[in-house]
């Protein structure tokens, strides 16, 4: 498994987090819905294949590592559901049992272009979101993690936008 492109801290803890339905409220979409973690690792590894199977290596490692920082992120954010009172069903709002997670959010792209522009795109939205969570969260201990993870997703934005202008050329 290759090493994950993540920044150079550690995560922290959800140690002391108590139920909070408003924090679980705003950091459950980033779990699994149609943006959320699990739709980028789903999303990365299919782009990382393909770039493989086309022989660029190099390209589909560093997908790779980004899929796996992704992991993190989204066993992370399961933990801290947990803590919030909820079970991390995978949905857009845990633990509703219905609306569930579907694949069919990834993006099937055929052009390796457009394989990295969705990605672009994706850690976009992912900053932006992360951001707002910060804005909304009152829970000082949620946002520390929500924090970490964002730092993470900037990398991963500057990854994948070298990533595209390399292709462009």
């Amino acid at each position: 498994m290759p090493k994950p492109l993540i920044a150079d801290k550690p995560y922290p803890t959800v140690e002391g987090i108590s139920p909070d339905c408003r924090a679980l409220r705003i950091i459950s979409p980033a779990y699994a819905s149609s943006t959320g973690e699990l739709n980028a690792i789903l999303q990365y590894n299919y782009h990382a294949v393909i770039f493989d199977s086309k022989g660029l290596e190099e390209y589909a490692q560093l997908i790779d590592s980004i899929a796996v920082a992704e992991m993190i992120h989204l066993k992370l954010l399961g933990k801290t559901i947990c803590a919030l009172g909820a079970l991390p069903v995978y949905t857009a709002c845990p633990p509703a049992a219905f609306n569930f997670y579907s694949a069919k959010f990834v993006s099937y792209s055929r052009s390796l272009k457009n394989m990295v522009e969705d990605d672009v795109l994706a850690e976009r939205h992912a900053v932006m979101s992360y951001a707002r969570m910060l804005d909304r969260l009152r829970n000082e201990k949620v946002k520390d993690i929500i924090a970490r993870i964002l730092e993470d997703e900037k990398l991963h934005l500057q990854a994948f936008t070298d990533l595209l202008n390399k292709i462009s050329d």
